[in-house]
């Protein structure tokens, strides 16, 4: 095949001054450290406002920097490793696991991709539980894990009882089936509003999306979909614990 158009473009001014960017936030700033002006920063690399603007909120995008109102644009700490699957082969809500339910509710409301992956048919009621994941003190994920109502029949709405009755009924509920595997694929995303505003996230900020699903009785009983801030998380996996990751 002949040359396309993008191999032959050039790299854009703005991507590759924040390279040059990167490289002086690993060797002349520490975390926390509040960055120049823009156009002292624009002075120093000879680049016009507009294209030091660019760079600035693509480190921003990649975690490498944080704008905060009435301070300034700072160095951003080092992204947080966080652990995906340190238990295999555990439903959600089993011992370690550190999920919070928020709430739950039935509906059949199913996104298609989940539905195809519940085998659910047209218009089915699912159960679905809404979790957070906090690290740090810092919320660092959101959950919908979508859970089949006839895998779990007996479970009733405790929603009367307590906020989050439900929810932690249809987690005890799982606990009491058998688990014969789970698989995980994992991509980017952009937030949606709701999970955006429990990540305290913009709408349509990058995220990675960790869908998992749960197989029990040789079919499909529940799925989770877990959107985790790209900002500050880097995912790791395995059964060591997770230690924070230099960011970019």
């Amino acid at each position: 095949m002949g040359t396309t158009q993008l191999e032959t473009a050039p790299e854009p001014k703005y991507w590759h001054l924040k390279t040059v960017l990167s490289d002086a936030l690993d060797t002349e700033f520490a975390v926390g450290e509040i960055l120049p002006n823009e156009r002292d920063l624009a002075a120093r690399f000879g680049v016009a406002r507009a294209t030091l603007r660019q760079a600035l909120e693509q480190l921003e995008l990649e975690g490498r920097l944080q704008r905060r109102r009435g301070v300034g644009t700072t160095v951003a700490p080092p992204r947080l490793g966080v652990a995906v699957d340190p238990a295999r082969h555990t439903w959600p809500g089993a011992a370690g696991d550190d999920w919070q339910p928020v709430a739950a509710s039935e509906t059949d409301e199913v996104p298609a991709a989940v539905a195809r992956l519940l085998e659910s048919a047209p218009g089915e009621t699912v159960h679905v539980v809404r979790r957070s994941r906090v690290s740090a003190g810092q919320p660092v994920a959101a959950e919908l894990l979508y859970v089949r109502t006839d895998t779990v029949p007996d479970c009733v709405d405790a929603a009367a009882v307590a906020p989050d009755g439900h929810a932690h009924a249809v987690l005890r509920a799982l606990q009491a089936l058998d688990l014969d595997g789970q698989d995980r694929t994992v991509e980017l995303g952009s937030a949606r509003a709701e999970d955006a505003r429990q990540l305290d996230r913009l709408p349509g900020s990058p995220v990675l999306v960790v869908t998992t699903r749960y197989v029990s009785r040789g079919r499909t009983a529940a799925v989770a979909v877990s959107t985790y801030r790209a900002d500050t998380c880097r995912l790791t996996f395995g059964e060591r614990t997770a230690q924070p990751v230099l960011a970019g």
